[in-house]
């Protein structure tokens, strides 16, 4: 932007100050630094003002850096009466500064940097919200992020939270001698979970691609190579619905481990989860919508047929055909217009009846086998995996298994997806020819687990919707910046116990990874 005469400050003796925006501002202090450091300590910090008073010859601000706030004075004593007028009027609200000073102590016993030099660093020319105790206006937050984490105290520590979550998980594997990899995202074909994927075109190649709804079969080739303790933490995308547990763009962590089967997954996530709670929240128990849960607590081990069964009087140990499941599920009022298979009415069945109930942690075991295509059969029951999910507040914020690794098994499942898909069932898996070929010159027994990083930093924030945990969810609009049209998903509410039987009837296919 041109600098215009009124945005560059006087210099001294009343001549042109330098140009703004400054190209830099060298500190030593962080807000948060300035609330421990003793009354005489020297400071220099720089933030945005986000508060500007002049109460006779003081001036008090609020700085605001990444670290959050600290109040800040100007006395005209110690400045001179000119250099205190022209500072008064140079600052606004919204610009950006710098402080170089000394911290003191009010008389009101709060921390202050008493300003020796003040420096404009740059201006705002759009005026910020005049009600600094919050943005209301939930789009209005999610659409400009960058004034709601100014705003919302709330909000920017949810983000910290965030990012000490991810920090901790990536010394905890690094820890136990994993090996973080990144594997493409643009892939070939859609494969490591059933979802409706997003289609892109690769002109250099002339070819569509598709973005990646799983990281799990490239991960499983790297396996093979040898690397036999691996995690990647990315994106995912899948072209589906919107809900409070649900976005089409998210972050998962996936991991696959050489000679494990999915009861070490199930001890080594809970001994994962607990750490991350201890050293990020300082406690094992967190409150979400009012209900506490206690993650220091036993997680119950829960069998997935039974529970059904309990719920509906449906067993699947005994109904496995798709047309009997039809009648029985839609003599409970169930809509099964959209499941376009077992598998897929199975996951509606259990989404409806059993997902909502289950509150306080807990581990849902031995899913029926038509729900994964690349999960390992039981040897005590062929009908059944040997797998799991850990499900919290009617979410599930893991899936784990044994992996599949028997080519001839494995190619025969996904040929009963491709089936599925040709028939209409477009969350189905693609086959993979590379990841059979991969399996064909042998993968060692393994299990992964992948753990959704939006839900769980939801859990333990207490945000009621995902996109309270995303720095820019996507919204309708975006292109153009109008909010003239409001989204039809603009009213999402809060995931409470309504709220979770209304996601729990989402026909999203099979089990989210």
């Amino acid at each position: 932007m041109t600098q215009t005469p009124d945005s560059v400050p006087a210099g001294p003796g009343g001549g042109p100050g330098p140009a703004l925006p400054r190209s830099g501002y060298r500190t030593d202090t962080v807000a948060a630094e300035v609330q421990t450091a003793p009354d005489g300590t020297p400071a220099r910090i720089a933030g945005r003002l986000v508060l500007w008073r002049r109460f006779g010859g003081l001036i008090f601000g609020h700085l605001q850096d990444r670290s959050g706030r600290v109040q800040i004075s100007l006395s005209r004593d110690e400045l001179g009466a000119e250099r205190f007028a022209e500072l008064n009027k140079a600052a606004k609200v919204g610009d950006f500064v710098g402080v170089d000073g000394t911290v003191y102590t009010t008389r009101k016993g709060e921390r202050t940097v008493a300003a020796r030099d003040f420096t404009v660093l740059n201006r705002t020319v759009r005026a910020l919200p005049d009600k600094w105790h919050g943005i209301s206006d939930v789009e209005a937050r999610y659409r400009r992020r960058y004034l709601d984490l100014l705003a919302n105290p709330e909000s920017a520590e949810r983000f910290r939270t965030r990012s000490r979550v991810i920090s901790r998980i990536r010394r905890f594997l690094d820890e136990a001698g994993f090996l973080e990899v990144e594997t493409p995202i643009l892939t070939a074909a859609a494969s490591g979970a059933a979802a409706r994927p997003f289609i892109t075109r690769h002109n250099a190649l002339g070819e569509d691609f598709y973005l990646r709804i799983s990281p799990e079969t490239y991960l499983k080739r790297v396996v093979a190579g040898s690397f036999d303790r691996v995690y990647e933490l990315g994106k995912n995308f899948r072209n589906e619905g919107i809900d409070p547990s649900h976005l089409q763009e998210f972050t998962m962590l996936e991991w696959y481990v050489a000679y494990w089967d999915y009861r070490d997954n199930m001890s080594f996530v809970r001994e994962l989860i607990l750490a991350v709670l201890d050293d990020v929240l300082g406690t094992r128990c967190v409150t979400y919508g009012g209900v506490k849960l206690d993650f220091g607590a036993e997680w119950p081990v829960l069998d997935y047929r039974d529970e059904v069964a309990r719920r509906t009087g449906i067993d699947l140990r005994e109904v496995r055909d798709f047309e009997t499941l039809k009648t029985r599920v839609a003599a409970l009022g169930i809509d099964i217009s959209k499941a376009a298979s077992y598998a897929a009415l199975v996951d509606l069945l259990y989404k409806r009846t059993v997902r909502p109930e289950l509150v306080a942690p807990c581990f849902l075991t031995h899913h029926p086998v038509e729900l994964v295509p690349l999960a390992r059969r039981s040897d005590e029951d062929p009908t059944r995996l040997d797998m799991f999910q850990v499900v919290v507040n009617g979410w599930e914020i893991v899936k784990a298994y044994s992996e599949l690794v028997d080519p001839v098994d494995q190619r025969a499942r996904l040929e009963e997806q491709a089936q599925l898909r040709a028939a209409g069932d477009d969350e189905t898996m693609m086959l993979e020819e590379d990841f059979i070929e991969a399996m064909e010159y042998g993968m060692p027994p393994m299990s992964g687990l992948g753990l959704g990083i939006d839900r769980f930093v939801a859990l333990i924030t207490d945000a009621p919707t995902l996109r309270d945990v995303v720095l820019f969810p996507s919204m309708r609009g975006t292109r153009t910046g109008s909010d003239d049209e409001r989204p039809d998903d603009a009213g999402e509410q809060p995931a409470g116990a309504a709220d979770r039987a209304a996601a729990a009837a989402r026909p999203s296919g099979l089990p989210d990874n």
